[in-house]
């Protein structure tokens, strides 16, 4: 018998518009031991079906039908005590955003201790013991020392670690994990992925794996069931998947992915339309208004889930043909001729720029401390051409973004626009030049005030800087509207109205609003769905192409900055440690840092995934209140030597267009090549 029986699941939700039923026929087994995904876009089902399994459901929510198993017990007849003992203590979860899970006001080890006691009726030295036990097992630093840390003291990967912590601490048969790495960099989601794989191999527990993205999917899923709409549309193992997906939407979403292969002078293809509303939802599969194959069956009939080989179930009329991939059916437009970005003028420069952030003393009368986010970068940025900033949280490439607009000074060195200094502009000046640069923030939803309409949140920067009449402006937001592909109707409504992505696209028109000659976007897309992500990243393009825009793009994400950018930098801890351009970057990449960042990219290819299961950048990020002397990387390089903790390393250029601050370089085009090593006689520094 499976360790999780789902059969039939039906959840709905009490609304003032309906009653919206999430999850509708939901059915899978997990055995003891195995992993689980579930895969599909933002309102498929998949975050709402890990909530029912636990009853942990917003206001007006409930289970309505279906039967969930669990090790022998029907978990839809428990009582509210009943489900409370099991949960956190053989099922646990842990959810997406850690900062919003974890008490701020409250220690990690306080929180430890009380989910332990709870469930175990342990003693307080016992539940200490406990939490140090299992943030050891989760790899945390110095375990003992973070009992007395607060969330916000923690990076985000130690963060995640707390809430894998807590998750474990009773050593639950099932872990629901929803989407535990959306929001980290490729190399702690390496890390943590890791981990999750290496603590269900130790304590034999089932994972049932949130996630939208496949390449996560696609090393550590041993099973994989695509959700839309509510339902689960496609049922396989993940090699099967992979190599023969039959469902259409399973193949768009495959289509939709930004992968290190495709034609960066070519659009990605995108799924068309948004995902249903879930109310009042009539027969027919619920698909088929986004799908190019529909016929009329598909509008009228509900498709069943069939089994089409052992392991292997789809509900698709007009399924995929086992075989060759067929054509994607969308038009890949070719774009424009680009300038020649090399030869281009820059817009915009910084000159040996450091940024340090003044910091409280940890202890009474202590001395001063303060965070070097950035330290001594100098950067041109050309007319035209896309910009990417790469590199782990916390390296400062945020920081870079906003001294480029404006918002942040540097400590030393100088910001220029148009060879004019920042500093040597008067406020009116100054005020005026803002208008050249613009910037699109990382969390659009908090971004956006919620209490002004669409049309008056891209107007205000007009209004502000007092550019034309108000039936002006109101021309020029519905042209922007439009441009954005949103409709100048949706100027009347709120941004809480619209999805992520269609927020992001609000977020773009407001950034387009003066008419500036670039535009800092920083994790432009770090949240979205890959199917809305195709969406985003096709628009910029074409919004550059029509206005002549110049990108500075910052992101986590080095698949998209490949398909992206045209040059790319590289940063660790404040320094700017590989600059290239974005072919040169990532096929033969010269600084171990960025080597181990592309190594630690998820390809959306299981076999490849599971040959390299480990993660190639160990360790944290070191503090950048007191940097590792020397080369900041050193401490976690493979190829570090004496040298490399008593001298910086400049950036120097390693050929016309590509430069490496590094003391020992890699040469060849494999960053992951043994053959790229140095000999253990040369490795007498430190690790």
């Amino acid at each position: 018998m499976s360790l999780l029986e789902v059969r039939g699941l039906r959840t709905e939700i009490a609304t003032r518009t309906g009653r919206v039923r999430p999850v509708d026929d939901v059915s899978f087994s997990l055995e003891a031991g195995e992993t689980l995904g579930l895969v599909g876009e933002s309102g498929s089902g998949k975050t709402m079906t890990g909530m029912s399994l636990i009853r942990l459901l917003p206001p007006g929510g409930a289970v309505v039908g279906g039967s969930v198993r669990f090790d022998g017990v029907e978990l839809t007849e428990l009582d509210d005590a009943g489900i409370r003992r099991l949960r956190g203590n053989e099922i646990a979860m842990v959810s997406q955003d850690p900062m919003t899970s974890l008490n701020p006001t409250r220690t990690i080890g306080s929180q430890l201790r009380e989910a332990y006691r709870i469930h175990t009726g342990a003693s307080r030295p016992a539940a200490d013991a406990r939490a140090v036990e299992v943030l050891h097992l989760v790899g945390m630093p110095r375990p003992r020392e973070r009992l007395g840390a607060y969330p916000h003291q923690l990076s985000g990967g130690m963060r995640q670690r707390v809430m894998i912590a807590l998750g474990l601490v009773c050593e639950p048969k099932l872990l629901i994990a929803d989407e535990p790495t959306t929001a980290l960099d490729v190399s702690i989601q390496a890390q943590i992925l890791e981990l999750l794989d290496d603590l269900k191999a130790r304590l034999s527990m089932a994972v049932l794996l949130v996630t939208h993205d496949l390449g996560v999917i696609a090393g550590h899923a041993d099973r994989v069931a695509v959700m839309y709409g509510g339902r689960v549309v496609e049922e396989a193992t993940t090699p099967a998947l992979f190599g023969d997906a039959r469902h259409r939407y399973s193949e768009a979403l495959f289509e939709s992915m930004p992968t290190l292969d495709l034609d960066p002078e070519a659009d990605l293809a995108t799924i068309p339309g948004i995902p249903p509303r879930l109310v009042g939802l009539g027969p027919g599969c619920r698909f088929a208004p986004r799908c190019r194959f529909a016929q009329d069956d598909c509008r009228t009939l509900d498709p069943v889930l069939d089994e089409v080989a052992p392991g292997h179930a789809h509900a698709c009329f007009h399924p995929r043909e086992g075989g060759a991939a067929e054509p994607t059916g969308r038009t890949l437009r070719q774009r424009p001729e680009r300038p020649d970005r090399e030869r281009a003028a820059p817009v915009a420069e910084l000159f040996e720029v450091h940024k340090r952030f003044a910091l409280r003393s940890d202890r009474l009368f202590g001395p001063a401390r303060r965070v070097h986010a950035v330290s001594g970068v100098s950067l041109v940025v050309n007319a035209g051409e896309t910009l990417g900033i790469v590199g782990e949280s916390g390296c400062g490439k945020t920081t870079i973004g906003r001294m480029l607009v404006g918002l942040e000074g540097p400590t030393e060195g100088a910001v220029s626009f148009e060879g004019r200094t920042f500093t040597g502009m008067s406020k009116r000046e100054f005020r005026e030049r803002r208008r050249d640069v613009q910037m699109m923030f990382q969390d659009s939803a908090a971004a956006l005030d919620p209490r002004m309409t669409v049309e008056a949140l891209v107007a205000e920067p007009m209004a502000a800087q007092g550019v034309g009449s108000r039936a002006e402006r109101r021309a020029v937001v519905a042209e922007l509207l439009e441009a954005v592909g949103l409709g100048a109707d949706s100027g009347a409504r709120y941004a809480h109205e619209f999805s992520g992505g269609q927020r992001q696209r609000i977020a773009m028109a407001r950034a387009l609003a003066l008419r500036p000659r670039i535009i800092v976007a920083d994790e432009p897309v770090s949240a979205l769905d890959v199917s809305v992500q195709a969406q985003i990243l096709n628009l910029m393009r074409s919004l550059q192409d029509r206005y002549g825009l110049t990108y500075v793009v910052i992101s986590h994400d080095l698949s998209l900055l490949k398909y992206l950018a045209d040059r790319i930098g590289v940063m660790y801890l404040g320094k700017l440690v590989e600059l290239g351009t974005s072919e040169e970057v990532y096929r033969a990449p010269r600084h171990p840092y960025t080597a181990g960042l592309i190594a630690s990219i998820p390809v959306p290819d299981p076999a490849r995934e599971r040959r390299t299961a480990s993660a190639p950048l160990g360790g944290e990020l070191p503090s950048a209140v007191d940097p590792p002397s020397g080369c900041r990387f050193r401490t976690r390089c493979p190829r570090a030597t004496e040298v490399c903790a008593v001298q910086t390393p400049p950036l120097a250029p390693a050929d016309d267009l590509h430069a490496v601050a590094c003391h020992h370089p890699l040469t060849g085009s494999d960053p992951v090549a043994p053959e790229l090593e140095l000999e253990p006689a040369q490795r007498t520094g430190p690790a």
